[in-house]
């Protein structure tokens, strides 16, 4: 009785608090957590929105047709005794997306690093071009900067033709070329750098300037000042951007379905996961399958998060008892 008037209590004391989180809890519970609940339950069922009646419980079928490529395997029995084909290009689309992440993601973050110690020099007009840098990131996601990119790599586009003017013959069709699609859409992630060089300027803003001087009267040159003192107290803001990026790498859809058609690209050089993961549910009706894809792609991202802050142990400086 003593614990349920201590929660009656605590309740009326923080009702209007709750009445305030009302709104909130309602979305996360409806459009978040439910969806997420029903999805793990379609995971396990070979289900087709234009067929409900035909659903049929298949276990971990949906995930044996993902991983039965790695095994030697091109068809399975699911627990249903139906034979289910192995997706042929699962492991594809992972290759993929590993390669679009562990090469864009650091660029990205070097890029931007780069650019917020300019713009955090004392130039004329820098306010300007940290607006101007930032415009990228508002735009870069959009389907026209999609199609506009895919026009200037096109064999006809802009770069060619500057390349052109430079000397440069037989240049290729850059979107349309497996060797090269996917570095297009590296360069254009690459260039919406502006979110992080923001962060990583309102870090830079928080080094006391004290320590620059200090570092200049021992000898320090500015690449010493940099290793030894820029890199170790921005670390924390370092990480964020790291994880941040990480995750928007790995859910990136608009580039590469309009840049590679929609299908993947040229012998799938662009077949992004969430992509591949879109082209199975949507187009192949296929949703316990595209459900299962997104629940493994939601561990991928939470074991490498995961790696990233128990690694930050050693990287990371937040300058309390060190």
């Amino acid at each position: 009785m003593r614990t349920m008037s201590g929660i009656v209590k605590f309740l009326r004391r923080n009702i209007v608090a709750y009445m305030f989180l009302t709104p909130w809890l309602l979305g996360f519970f409806v459009l978040t957590f439910y969806p997420m609940i029903y999805s793990l339950g379609l995971s396990f069922t070979d289900y087709d929105f234009t067929k409900p009646d035909s659903t049929q419980w298949i276990g971990l079928g949906n995930y044996l047709k993902m991983f039965g490529s790695v095994f030697g395997q091109s068809e399975f029995t699911a627990s249903t005794g139906e034979v289910m084909r192995v997706d042929p290009y699962y492991i594809k689309s992972l290759t993929v997306t590993f390669a679009y992440v562990f090469v864009s993601v650091p660029l990205k973050l070097i890029v931007a690093l780069a650019m917020a110690m300019l713009m955090n020099q004392k130039l004329r007009g820098v306010q300007f071009y940290r607006a101007v840098y930032y415009i990228p990131t508002l735009l870069g996601g959009s389907v026209a900067i999609a199609v506009l990119w895919r026009k200037l790599f096109e064999k006809d586009g802009l770069v060619n033709d500057l390349l052109g003017a430079l000397g440069f013959t037989d240049l290729p069709g850059w979107i349309t070329n497996p060797k090269y699609a996917l570095w297009t859409l590296i360069l254009l992630t690459v260039w919406q750098f502006g979110s992080s060089m923001i962060i990583f300027l309102a870090g830079l803003k928080q080094i006391p300037q004290e320590y620059y001087e200090a570092a200049s009267v021992d000898g320090a040159n500015k690449v010493r000042q940099f290793f030894a003192i820029t890199i170790p107290l921005l670390s924390p803001v370092i990480l964020f951007n790291l994880i941040m990026q990480m995750i928007y790498a790995f859910q990136s859809f608009t580039q590469a379905y309009i840049i590679g058609g929609g299908s993947g690209g040229v012998l799938n050089s662009t077949l992004f996961y969430t992509l591949h993961l879109y082209i199975q549910g949507w187009t192949y009706h296929e949703l316990g399958y595209a459900s299962a894809m997104a629940w493994v792609l939601l561990l991928i991202i939470g074991a490498l998060t995961a790696i990233v802050f128990r690694s930050s142990k050693r990287w990371v400086s937040y300058g309390v008892g060190e």
